[in-house]
Order: C-alpha cells, then structure tokens, then sequence
C-alpha cells in the first residue's frame, strides 16, 4: 500500500497527478510563467481528501517506488512534493518516491569521532572531482584518510535550478540533487567514507530557499511577512501554521540522520533564521538530533554558522542556550586573513591583524561586545567558559574565497609559506579546524560563484548585481567572472594532478604532519584556552597548550623569538628549514612556523 501525504492548508483542491514513466520527462519542461502544463488522458488527477490540520491523503495501491508524481493545487500546477524525496527532472519536474529501506548498508556499527577530535574537510561535490558526483568524490576519499582528517562536511547536496551551482539556493530539502546522482548515489558515498572511517556533515539552509522552482508557498504559509533574509523571504517559525513548518525542518534534519546515515549537520546562516518562539527552532533542531543519536546508539552533532558572536548558540539549554554542538569563528579567520595579507576591505577594516589573532585564540571571539567600525556599534558577547572546541576555526571557506570577485584562495593572495605558517595555527589551535578542499596542497585552481539559472530573467539579475557589488569594493575595473558562464565553473574544479607535483609536496606534507601531530597529542583534548603571547610590531605569535607551543612568524622578516629561561622546549615540526633552537631562543626565517614538545 503506498499512501501520499501532503500538507497544503491553502488551496481548497488538492490532486495527486501519477505521471507514466514515458512522459515525465515533460512535466519537467515549464511553460512561460514557469508552471509545467499537462493534459488529463497523460496524467490522470486523483482527487485526495483532506484531513485534518490542512493535511491531504490518497490511497494509490499500484504506486510504489520509483513513481513520478506531483500535486494540482486548485487547478494549478502539476506541483513538486514539498517533501520531494528525488527530482530526477530538476527543480520544475514531478517528484519521484524512493523506498529509503531497499539500500544495502555496510557500516553496521559505526560511529563517528567525537567531534572535539574532529578535523573538518569541506567540500563541493560539483567542484571536488572530475566527474563532480557523489561516485565521483569517492573516488578521492582514500587521498581524505591519508590527509588525516575525520568529517567530511558536504556542501549543500539538495535539489537546486541546473547542473551546477553552490547549492543555497535549493528548493528541494529532502531531495538529493540529481546532477550529483540522487538519492542513491549519496548513500554510497557516505557508506564508503564510513568505511575508511571518515564521518559525514551535511550542510543544511533553512534560513531561505532559492527562487527558481520554489513552490512551497503556494502549499502553505512556509514564509513569513514579518521577516526578510539578504537573499529572499525568510521561513516562518513563528506566525500562524508554523508548526507544521517547524516540523518539516525537524523532519529533513532526521531524513539526513536515518535513511541518509549522516553524522551531523552544518546549518547555514543562522543570524538569518528568525524565530521569536519560547523554543527556538535551533534549540529544537539540537534537541531532535541528539535524542535521537541517542536512540540509534551513535553521536550526532548539529553544528551553526553565524555571525551573531553569540555563545547562547551552542550553550546548555539548562544555562539558556540552544545546546548545538559548535559555531563557526569567523573572528578567527578574518583576524588571520588580515594579519597574512593586510587586506582592510569590507569587514576586514575592523580587525587588528596579528594582535586580533592573539585575542581570538585566547578568548574565541575579537568582537565579544567590543566596538565594531565596520557595524557602527558593539558585536558580540564574551564566549566566557565555553571549551574552544565549542567552535570551529579555519582559514579559509568556501564564502571567504568564493564571495571575492575571483574566487581567490588565500595561497594566491600570500606565498605558500605564509600560508603554512597560518595552518600551524590552525590546525593545531584550541579550535575544531576545518580545512577547505584543495587547501591541504596550495590548489591553484579558484574557488567561483557559479550558476545554473534556467530562468534568463534570474540569471541577468545574479550576474549583474554581483557585478555592482564589486564594483563598489574594487576600483581598479575588475573583471567580474560570469557566473552563468560554464567556464566559471570549470574553473573552480580542483585538478587532482596537483597534490602528486613536487611543487605542492611540501604544503601537502605539512598538513599531514600537522593533522597527524594533532591526533596523537594530549592537547588535542585540552579545555583550557591557549596561553598567547604576540609581538605585533615583529609579527610573531606563540600559543601554548598542554606541553605543546606552537610559534609563527606572519611576517617576511626572519625573528628570534624568547621562549624563557627556564625553557624544555624541543622542535617537533618546523615548516621550512632555517627553524633553529638555542638555549632559550627560537630562530624563525620569514614566514614559518615551529612545533614545539616541552613539559605539560
């Protein structure tokens, strides 16, 4: 018996559109308003009955897996599921049901790391491998296990408009992207990173959806008036039939959790997810996954980006927070990025370079309600006795390259050493370090804003505002990349000749040392914030947790750099030769870093 279910409060007529395999292929062609048109002898409408709380039913016996469907709302459509489980056609075309049950598991047993021994991976399918699918990023996990890292964290992998894209303008949350491969594919990529003993973070955005093929809101108040993102309505948790959106978010956080065997997610931009609830929708998110990591016997972590520099984020829900797993630090990146490369653009402008890096390592934010030049006001709040490892520091991400004007990673912008120094830092830092895909050899290759917009209106409107919005920051005529234009994309696809070159050797290297080091030093485990001391003016840095002292020139100038008089430091790991140890000085040539071993 196959039942279908849909919640559609709005429409006062609700049909189920069954559509012949030989033809579904057209409901995927939309018309000129962009709603697909059918004729009733292909596509038979099946009147449902509505229950209750706004929710429509329909018995189809003959309808099991593999059966393309969709939704007429008052005569209108045919419509995607709301909770689509597979869009074989794109974001205009039916739904397909897909019986989670029928895949074949091998990672019985499994269990992911503690996340305060992670080591982050992120990456984009698209991008990550020739072939830019789920099959295809398998075929470069074992390059993941020699690296050392233990999450590897996805990019939106839901139904966006095209083949190509950075997933956060998805419509379809429940529905892997069928350029990718679909749902199946995506199940065994996660079985094969968990047998190399790789867990898996799923990127989630539920702060808006994208607006090609967006027709959750002609089903429900899915969106709210009260509230608007910088990139379209926000979702509504928090006005009238909010509930039952409340619960299709819960529901995709578990869809990820049990039929696709996640480990966690990343929730995208939560400064963007209004919700003046006595329950945040956050806090409800974490109470969902971790019950039920619980029940199915294996951890399961719920990790936000924001902006917010807010602790309440991932404080105990007892001590008034929300209780997710870590946020992001951006406080830390910027500082870095400022202190590498002197760049005071944007929001840049506000940091302090090396100095801001030092008081980021110590007290996890900069701005902790300090002034802020870039907002014109305080930001922030203290991240008081938090564990670092609440956070997740890194260097770069896929925003802090992809949302400059060529996508430059930060190894275009600094000399590779430079770079290598920084990821001592990094790596190594009272933070959960996430390293972008590519960083670990110095990729040459940029990482773009790129685009698969069908709707020519929408695609004029991307590539022209980001035209504008560099054109305000860069006065040198800067040639802004297309991001309609299929070579943008190519562009930004990682060449897998690269890492067996001798000239990326040595930063490959490094990161497996560094990685390597990380798991098997007690620090790794250490709560207590790093001691840090910092010269500014000679640009060097040295933090020390729990017998182990990292320091790092960040400048071009080779530094000696006083260790103390009763010193028992001996050098581990040196990133470039010239590194020498005497007495109670340390000798750094320009632009590198030493790992120190002492007493704990």
């Amino acid at each position: 018996m196959t039942v279908f279910r849909v919640w559609a409060p709005t429409p006062e007529r609700v049909e189920l559109v069954l559509s012949p395999a030989d033809v579904s292929a057209a409901v995927a062609r939309p018309s000129g308003d962009g709603v697909a048109t059918v004729s009733d002898p292909a596509f038979p409408r099946l009147p449902m009955t509505r229950g209750d709380g706004g929710w429509w039913s329909l018995d189809a016996p003959d309808a099991g897996p593999g059966t393309d469907y969709a939704f007429m709302l008052d005569g209108e459509g045919p419509y995607p599921d709301p909770r689509s489980p597979w869009q074989p056609h794109g974001v205009h075309g039916p739904s397909r049901s897909v019986d989670h049950a029928a895949f074949a598991w091998s990672d019985a047993g499994w269990t992911a790391p503690p996340l305060e021994h992670a080591v982050i991976y992120e990456l984009h399918i698209g991008t990550f491998s020739e072939a830019g699918t789920f099959e295809g990023a398998i075929d470069h996990l074992d390059h993941l296990v020699r690296l050392g890292v233990t999450h590897v964290e996805l990019m939106p992998v839901v139904e966006f408009p095209g083949s190509r894209g950075w997933g956060y303008d998805g419509v379809d949350l429940f529905a892997p992207h069928h350029a990718y491969g679909g749902p199946d594919a995506l199940k065994r990529l996660v079985d094969a990173c968990h047998a190399r003993g790789l867990a898996v973070l799923i990127d989630v955005v539920w702060n808006h959806l994208g607006p090609d093929g967006n027709y959750l809101g002609r089903f429900g108040p899915y969106f709210s008036d009260r509230y608007r993102t910088p990139w379209g309505a926000a979702i509504n948790f928090d006005e009238a039939g909010s509930d039952e959106v409340r619960a299709f978010v819960i529901d995709n956080a578990r869809l990820w959790l049990t039929d696709y065997h996640a480990d966690g997610l990343r929730i995208d931009a939560v400064h963007a997810i209004f919700d003046q609830s006595a329950t945040n929708i956050l806090e409800a998110v974490a109470t969902s996954v971790h019950v039920l990591g619980r029940r199915l016997g294996r951890p399961m972590v719920a990790i936000a980006e924001s902006d917010l520099n807010d602790p309440r984020l991932v404080r105990d829900v007892a001590r008034g927070g929300y209780e997710l797993d870590a946020q992001w630090n951006d406080d830390f990146r910027h500082a870095l990025h400022v202190a590498l490369t002197g760049e005071a653009d944007g929001y840049h402008v506000q940091y302090e370079g090396i100095a801001d890096v030092a008081r980021a390592l110590r007290h996890v934010f900069v701005f902790d309600g300090r002034y802020s030049a870039f907002r014109g006001r305080r930001h922030g709040r203290p991240a008081g006795d938090l564990p670092a490892t609440r956070f997740v520091g890194f260097l770069q991400n896929h925003d802090q390259v992809g949302n400059r004007a060529l996508g430059e990673r930060i190894g275009h912008l600094v000399p590779p050493e430079a770079v290598r120094a920084a990821a001592a830092l990094v790596l190594l830092g009272p933070f959960v370090p996430l390293v972008f895909a590519g960083e670990e050899w110095g990729a040459s290759t940029p990482f773009q804003y790129f685009t698969d917009h069908e709707d020519e209106a929408l695609a004029a409107s991307v590539r022209d505002g980001r035209r504008r919005e560099f054109a305000e920051l860069h006065r040198d005529g800067i040639e802004v990349p297309d991001p309609q234009d299929p070579a943008t994309f190519e562009r930004s696809r990682l060449n897998w000749e690269e890492p067996m070159r001798t000239s990326y050797a040595r930063t490959l290297a490094w990161y497996r040392e560094l990685i390597a080091f990380r798991a098997s030093h007690p620090a790794r485990s250490d709560e207590i914030r790093p001691d840090v001391t910092v010269d500014p003016p000679r640009r060097w840095i040295s933090m020390t947790r729990s017998g182990l002292r990292v320091v790092a020139n960040l400048g071009p100038e080779g530094r000696t750099v006083p260790l103390g008089s009763d010193s028992q430091w001996r050098v581990a790991l040196r990133s470039q030769d010239g590194v020498g140890l005497n007495d109670d000085q340390l000798r750094l040539p320009g632009w590198s870093a030493a790992v120190l071993e002492g007493p704990a």
